[in-house]
């Protein structure tokens, strides 16, 4: 009887670090890091970082984005495969997760075995912007007309090989049968910076990167790949409007947790990322980037994610992207 008296009381003593740590998350004196695998300025960083200040204000916690870019996110989410799954360490990613499967033939990490889903922050559809100098005119119908009579003459610029933005403009090249050349950058700032300078052409980004650059002229908007046009440009066409049917892209930005993080400070990072979302302030700024928000819990996140990685090999394998 006192044996089994003891065991007990060794069990529960066990358990006391455990509990206590993961009820007192997060600790005031010590910070969370959002580990975003991409460089300053991108899509990723204008859906991160506002979502992390408000985070931290509703956990009275500091939050760091760490900007890791680089190989199209990859390097930045295996730094963070790596970490402790202790709650202090998160990943900022994008629908490039999801691709990074059939482009990458040697990833140091699986996005579905090293991490947990918490949320969907945002989703946006791309837009097909180019240099004002750069085309005669610009209409997509002139642009491709263009394109199509001065084969390799013109090129895009991408936020990295494979990106969404890398595999939408291959997709746009296979459906309307153009020879482009790709230019991959390391991230969505420095590829703007050198689109707006006119180092290159045109790009096929989100509108949640492009955005400021439309709205003060120094790009111009030619078409959305949404079915409907986008409330917070309501004079940009669709591209099936422009009679490129089946063009139909968006890119979606989320929030993962370290495999092995305790569940109960996933679930409460969850709720709060919920409640963020909902905030006046947020709802503003994903307003202004034409973003949504997709409702989904946890599991059929999973199942999404799951569902997008065989949608983009697929994209992959008909139009040929390699890494460049």
């Amino acid at each position: 009887m006192l044996k089994n008296i003891l065991v007990l009381l060794a069990l529960g003593l066990l358990g006391l670090p455990l509990s206590a740590q993961t009820s007192s998350w997060p600790a005031q004196n010590k910070a969370i890091t959002f580990i975003n695998p991409f460089p300053p300025g991108g899509a990723v960083d204008a859906f991160g970082r506002p979502l992390a200040k408000q985070l931290a204000v509703q956990l009275n916690d500091s939050i760091v984005v760490d900007n890791r870019g680089g190989a199209g996110g990859t390097l930045g989410a295996a730094v963070a495969a790596k970490m402790a799954p202790d709650g202090y360490t998160w990943l900022l990613g994008a629908v490039h997760h999801s691709i990074a499967p059939s482009m990458y033939v040697n990833l140091s990490y699986d996005i579905t075995k090293d991490f947990e889903p918490i949320a969907i922050i945002g989703s946006v559809p791309h837009v097909i912007v180019v240099n004002p100098k750069k085309f005669p005119k610009n209409d997509l119908k002139s642009i491709i007309e263009e394109i199509r009579k001065n084969p390799g003459k013109y090129n895009y610029a991408s936020t990295g090989n494979g990106t969404s933005q890398h595999l939408t403009g291959e997709l746009f090249k296979m459906q309307n049968k153009l020879f482009i050349t790709h230019i991959p950058y390391r991230g969505t700032g420095p590829a703007l910076q050198d689109l707006v300078a006119g180092q290159v052409d045109m790009m096929f980004d989100t509108l949640a990167g492009a955005a400021p650059f439309i709205k003060n002229g120094q790009l111009i908007a030619v078409a959305v790949t949404t079915q409907k046009r986008v409330d917070a440009f309501p004079n940009v066409p669709t591209a099936q409007e422009l009679g490129i049917s089946n063009f139909v892209v968006s890119s979606w930005y989320a929030l993962w947790a370290i495999k092995g993080t305790p569940k109960d400070i996933m679930d409460k990072m969850s709720a709060e990322v919920q409640i963020a979302l909902a905030s006046p302030d947020i709802k503003e700024r994903w307003a202004a980037m034409g973003a949504s928000v997709p409702k989904m819990t946890r599991p059929e996140l999973v199942n999404y994610i799951d569902q997008e990685i065989v949608r983009w090999s697929e994209v992959v394998k008909k139009s040929g992207a390699k890494l460049d």
